[in-house]
């Protein structure tokens, strides 16, 4: 079940993307050392009371050229189409402006959950300032200090009572569940067509024509069940959904969210773009298999050394990929398409893989008899043992004496390791370095 979307709204300069990195624990801040990962500060997860969700600060969509108010409604539009709940920043300072008024007719009409917050309320004396926002219709407003972090509990508190009840699991576990994720007009609607072998959804030539996102279930000759999150690249049709890119990301995340593996769809004719790259970076935190699709294969003129060219050129552009395997298609002429079942499900499979404890030490004292521990300052970095804690992705735990003195290269090296005995194509394998007790 995909997560609940917090999305906040305002005019510029009251203070959404301070509010947002408070909300979302600074997250957006850190910066993984993978070269290639492409970081995008306008969409983040975030915990409260246990209830896990995303942000979205629609102060990060950029919109272009627009007039000014135009920019914010629809910034607002695209908040009102994505969340499930809103928060509405206005700022103290500025009291009640004609901007405020604008959005707020916007959202009165959403019929979503609205709350109204009001920024820069840095202390008690202030609290007074906010009774004239009573007048946007909106109910009791909130004073928050994104400066101070003060407030944002009983924000929080109040926006988590709308999320929608936690169903239960949409299918069942033994059924593999896979997207299409990457840019308009990538052909991910012509893939889908040309996979399932009718016409399930519209296809055209204009980027951004699917309307919605689509499930389909079916069954490879194998009799394995599959799942296909057909993402819809962007919703609506109008200037706004086709010029933003951000906006087509935001649609894919949740799609991610859902999925077991992931087939970043490349154009082959286009290559790659820094769009693709975000995509992809998602699909790689969330944990997912990953498998990179080049699509229209058949459009472009080869020689002996195309598709290695190509491959060298993906495998430096998608650092952080290396796992993944790619397979080059074409949905006009269906080329290898009938080979990705199988390639998903075994992508699949590795990423449920569970590993014995006693085999997994044994890989991991091999790896440090033939490459030893870093030292510093003459004290060197002990392994004690390893256990695996979860799938989906695979991920383990090394015990040590300092974990400080794990540097990532020497973690590289490990899972490299495990990756040279384990069959983990497909799947990031995560390494978490603990002080033993």
């Amino acid at each position: 079940m995909a997560k609940p979307v917090i999305a906040i709204v305002g005019r510029p300069n009251v203070g959404k993307s301070t509010i947002f990195n408070r909300i979302v624990g600074e997250r957006v801040s850190i910066v993984e050392d993978i070269a290639g990962v492409t970081r995008d500060r306008i969409y983040s997860p975030a915990e409260w009371l246990g209830k896990e969700f995303n942000v979205i600060d629609t102060g990060g969509i950029d919109i272009g050229d627009e007039p000014f108010l135009e920019q914010i409604r629809q910034q607002a539009e695209i908040a009102i189409e994505e969340a499930d709940v809103i928060i509405f920043l206005t700022s103290a300072r500025e009291g009640v402006t004609d901007a405020d008024e604008n959005v707020a007719q916007i959202l009165y009409r959403s019929n979503k959950p609205v709350l109204l917050a009001v920024n820069k309320v840095d202390n008690p004396e202030m609290r007074s300032d906010i009774f004239d926002f009573y007048s946007l219709g909106l109910g009791e407003p909130y004073p928050v200090s994104g400066s101070h972090g003060i407030g944002l509990g009983d924000l929080l508190d109040a926006a988590i009572t709308h999320f929608p009840e936690e169903g239960e699991e949409e299918y069942d576990d033994s059924v593999i569940k896979f997207s299409l994720i990457g840019r308009p007009n990538v052909g991910k609607s012509s893939l889908v067509n040309a996979i399932l072998g009718e016409e399930r959804v519209i296809v055209s030539n204009v980027a951004g024509t699917t309307r919605d996102a689509i499930d389909t279930s079916f069954t490879s000759k194998d009799g394995e069940e599959f799942v296909m999150i057909d993402t819809a690249g962007i919703r609506k049709k109008g200037k706004v959904y086709e010029n933003t890119e951000k906006y087509s990301v935001l649609r894919a995340l949740r799609a991610i969210e859902r999925s077991d593996v992931v087939l970043c769809v490349l154009n082959a004719e286009e290559g790659i773009r820094e769009q693709d790259k975000k995509v992809a970076g998602y699909a790689h935190e969330a944990g997912k298999g990953i498998i990179i699709l080049v699509n229209k294969w058949d459009a472009i003129e080869k020689d002996t050394k195309t598709m290695k060219t190509f491959e060298d050129n993906i495998r430096e552009e998608f650092a952080y990929l290396s796992y993944a395997p790619i397979i080059y298609v074409s949905a006009l002429t269906k080329q290898r398409l009938h080979q990705l079942p199988e390639l998903i499900s075994r992508v699949s499979q590795n990423q449920r893989l569970r590993i014995q404890s006693s085999t997994l030490n044994e890989v991991i004292l091999d790896a440090v008899a033939m490459n030893p521990t870093p030292t510093d300052k003459g004290k060197r970095l002990k392994i004690y043992y390893a256990t695996q804690v979860a799938t989906k992705p695979p991920t383990f735990v090394v015990f040590v004496n300092e974990p400080e003195m794990m540097h990532f290269s020497y973690a590289r090296y490990l899972e490299n390791r495990l990756r040279d005995t384990f069959s983990f194509e497909g799947t990031p394998i995560r390494l978490i370095t603990r002080r033993r007790k």
